[in-house]
């Protein structure tokens, strides 16, 4: 979980390169598979709200305090 809240600066970068494809779906991947790849991307690009950054980085500073 830890890794899911406090992902490397270049982590969007990455997942967005994995996720991108603007291929037609393959053998056995229905139709409608693409729509959801870009909707799942889009999500990525979304900016985190300041109120959910601000307790990421508090969960952050407590949890260096811990170790």
């Amino acid at each position: 979980m830890e890794l899911a809240l406090s992902q490397p600066k270049g982590m969007d970068d990455r997942k967005r390169k994995l996720g991108s494809s603007s291929q037609p779906p393959g053998p056995g991947q229905p139709g409608w598979a693409d729509g959801l790849r870009k909707l799942y991307n889009s999500v990525l690009d979304e900016p985190l709200p300041d109120s959910f950054d601000d307790l990421l980085k508090k969960l952050d500073r407590t949890n260096n305090e811990r170790k």
